[in-house]
């Protein structure tokens, strides 16, 4: 029988976590009823976010993140999720951030970084958690959209945005139109990736791949239809940000039991495990690893080490990178706390 384990056993990292996503119901209802935003419909009568599709589920995430108004709401934020996963073992994390949700409640990008900044520099000094930023832009409001995005992330360099994505719905513009706005980010030296694989097929990981130049695919999951396409993200090495309570949660698969995390895990592909929107999802980082291991049989090692594969692939400087491995390398060298 294969030991559960504790959520704090294993040093954990986090690639894939929209921050808004990451906001619990009670925190979005307290500022809903401060800054008087409307929030009706929102959530469902045992108090959790309501939604029942993917469509929904993006229409619940905008409404959420309306409440967020100040760069102080934004510091509470990223602070609480960063002490909410360190107390679950997390050492590291990168929160996809959207400049496009900011903007439609009235923050400027600056003052939008900022605030989240203040967030990770409070969590850090707190429990040691380190953070970055990805910013991303939506992949359903456009080509235009998006560039406009990458242009304010170069036009305003801050420390701990290190990278650049593609979020929002797959079924909207071919990754060919964004190409140019992840042009303007890789020569602005920002670590890039895209959501693909997920509501769409093995398809949109290859055009992904073709056009935007990324090292990682947020999810990437459906690569499993396509035996070539897993075959060249295990040969160039291409990192996978598995989200498999997200997965679950919008119905691509009925059970953990058949997610192919595992699959592609053995057949040479790097992943790493990601929350994705927890509370929206009724998930959290350290389920993620803890029901993987006890449903894939992995063993304390394999845990540690898609952590590592994590901490490789971050969008961080070497000097933090180096700190971090050293982190997993003592953790592995020490006994295994009681589950």
């Amino acid at each position: 029988m294969t030991q559960s384990l504790a959520p704090a056993v294993v040093p954990k990292a986090e690639l894939h976590v929209h921050i808004e996503g990451a906001a619990s119901p009670e925190l979005v209802r307290e500022l809903a009823q401060q800054n008087g935003v409307d929030v009706t419909g929102l959530f469902a009568e045992d108090g959790a976010y309501a939604w029942s599709d993917f469509t929904q589920f993006l229409a619940a995430y905008d409404s959420a993140s309306r409440v967020f108004r100040t760069p102080q709401d934004y510091t509470r934020l990223s602070e609480t999720y960063l002490r909410s996963i360190a107390e679950q073992g997390a050492i590291y994390a990168e929160l996809t951030i959207s400049p496009d949700h900011a903007a439609a409640a009235g923050l400027s990008y600056a003052d939008y970084v900022g605030g989240l900044a203040e967030g990770i520099y409070r969590a850090r000094e707190a429990t040691g958690i380190e953070a970055r930023m990805i910013v991303v832009g939506v992949r359903h409001f456009g080509a235009r959209a998006v560039e406009q995005v990458a242009a304010q992330v170069t036009a305003r360099p801050h420390p701990l945005v290190t990278g650049f994505g593609l979020a929002g719905d797959e079924a909207e513009g071919h990754p060919a139109n964004f190409a140019r706005a992840f042009r303007m980010a890789g020569e602005a030296g920002l670590g890039l990736t895209a959501h693909a694989g997920e509501t769409a097929g093995a398809e949109s990981v290859t055009a992904a791949l073709d056009f935007l130049q990324v090292s990682r695919i947020g999810h990437g999951v459906r690569a499993i239809e396509d035996t070539a396409v897993v075959e060249r993200l295990a040969r160039d090495g291409i990192v996978l940000e598995v989200c498999p309570g997200s997965n679950l949660a919008l119905g691509l698969y009925g059970a953990l039991r058949f997610h192919p995390v595992n699959l592609l895990r053995r057949a040479g592909c790097r992943i790493t495990l990601n929350s994705d929107d927890p509370p929206f999802f009724g998930t959290t980082l350290g389920e993620e690893y803890e029901g993987c291991a006890r449903t894939f049989g992995w063993s304390r090692e394999q845990c540690l080490d898609i952590t590592r594969t994590a901490i490789g692939a971050a969008f961080c400087d070497e000097d933090t990178r180096g700190h971090l491995l050293r982190a997993v390398a003592d953790a592995a060298g020490a006994p295994p706390a009681p589950a």
